[in-house]
């Protein structure tokens, strides 16, 4: 069939699918325990929702359109599970910064000095600033890796850079 016969609306083009959080090439995938049961929590839900895609014909153009976008989804979340790597957070050194520490931080200069902040340090996906979770791959987590309870570490904040100083490090249970 020619496409003169074909209405403008029929031709759709293939759906954007958003790429997952950034990792920079040649990064492993860390993921503490929790970070993965999310993912796999996620592509439990993906699942389901291709499967409802898949049994509903209202609209065989939206459906397609549907089921595209999840497929790529799927395709992205799964080969984020299959690269990911678990980090037993109490497996870490119990007074040095690392993956999967909740950092609880003390501004000494560059800042307002006294001022208290604290956050974890977990994997790209699990990343949620709103939650205090900062993916290991960040500036100020990578400041902050490998720096001992007690030591000073530099962070990028502003044009003064803001020196702080570690008050306590907790690892939470697997």
């Amino acid at each position: 069939m020619s496409r003169a016969f074909t209405k403008e609306d029929d031709v759709q083009a293939a759906p954007l699918v958003p790429p997952r959080a950034a990792l920079p090439p040649g990064t492993p995938n860390y993921v503490t325990p929790q970070g993965l049961a999310q993912l796999r929590a996620e592509h439990a839900a993906l699942e389901a929702d291709h499967a409802a895609a898949a049994a509903n014909h209202d609209n065989d153009t939206d459906r397609t359109h549907r089921l595209s976008l999840l497929n790529g989804r799927l395709a992205l979340l799964a080969e984020r599970i299959s690269s990911a790597k678990v980090i037993d957070p109490q497996a870490q050194p119990a007074k040095e910064v690392r993956f999967g520490a909740t950092v609880r931080l003390r501004t000494v200069s560059g800042g307002t000095v006294g001022f208290e902040r604290h956050f974890t340090i977990v994997g790209v996906d699990e990343a949620d600033v709103a939650a205090g979770k900062v993916g290991f791959v960040a500036p100020i987590a990578r400041a902050l890796i490998g720096v001992k309870l007690g030591k000073t570490a530099t962070l990028p904040l502003g044009p003064p850079p803001e020196v702080v100083e570690v008050i306590s490090i907790t690892y939470a249970a697997a």
